[in-house]
């Protein structure tokens, strides 16, 4: 029996990274992915990009939360798969995801992060996610998150935030309720290269901190920057 998977991006101006992201989208006999791109006003060629891919496109309000709360409730498929636009599974996720949507109930799976960088800063930073996720049960939204669509729906979805989304909602399911996926998230380490492999995730630190602390995510918005 073929399981159905939305696969679900919010972008903005993602044009240089949506286009190799797309075309390595999992594919598996036992799955039908669909994909729907929920765009947050880009200027850029990001809507033509996913046309071409022959990926749904619904627009939203800029705002990573909106926008995946969006993209999910224009999908119907009973699993749904998040990724960010300049991530790209690896070739076995296909396996992987089918290996989970058939055989789990109650949880949501997120994937092994990795960068697209040589730099130890790279490597350092994928030890620092590894343990952050066995330690605190906190994977980031650029890890993926497999979901199936009703406990999505029980645990209220994705909340409008601009920022801190992903937290919001992997500490609603919970980390008992989350589960490693043995392949990798390829992502982008641009960000990483322009502000620095120690100053990025500083920054990083400093917004989950105040964001525990209670400081309101639109206020962080402007700590964390693009």
């Amino acid at each position: 029996m073929t399981t159905a998977v939305d696969i679900v991006i919010p972008t903005l101006n993602a044009g240089a990274s949506l286009g190799p992201a797309l075309a390595a989208r999992p594919s598996h006999p036992d799955l039908a992915f669909s994909t729907t791109i929920c765009d947050g006003g880009s200027r850029d060629d990001t809507v033509p990009i996913a046309q071409r891919a022959g990926a749904a496109v619904v627009t939203a309000a800029a705002g990573r939360g909106g926008q995946l709360a969006t993209g999910a409730a224009a999908g119907r498929a009973p699993w749904i798969l998040f990724l960010h636009a300049d991530t790209r599974l690896q070739r076995s996720a296909g396996n992987v995801i089918a290996r989970f949507v058939q055989s789990v109930n109650g949880k949501a799976g997120y994937f092994r992060l990795r960068f697209d960088a040589e730099e130890a800063g790279a490597r350092r930073m994928e030890r620092v996610a590894a343990w952050r996720c066995r330690s605190f049960g906190l994977p980031y939204g650029d890890q993926g998150l497999l979901i199936s669509r009703p406990h999505y729906d029980r645990l209220g979805g994705f909340r409008p935030l601009p920022l801190m989304e992903d937290v919001d909602l992997v500490r609603r399911i919970g980390r008992d309720n989350l589960v490693p996926l043995d392949a990798d998230a390829l992502t982008s380490a641009a960000r990483y290269r322009r502000d620095g492999w120690l100053l990025r995730p500083l920054r990083n630190l400093t917004c989950l901190t105040l964001y525990f602390a209670g400081v309101p995510p639109q206020t962080l918005q402007r700590l964390y920057g693009r």
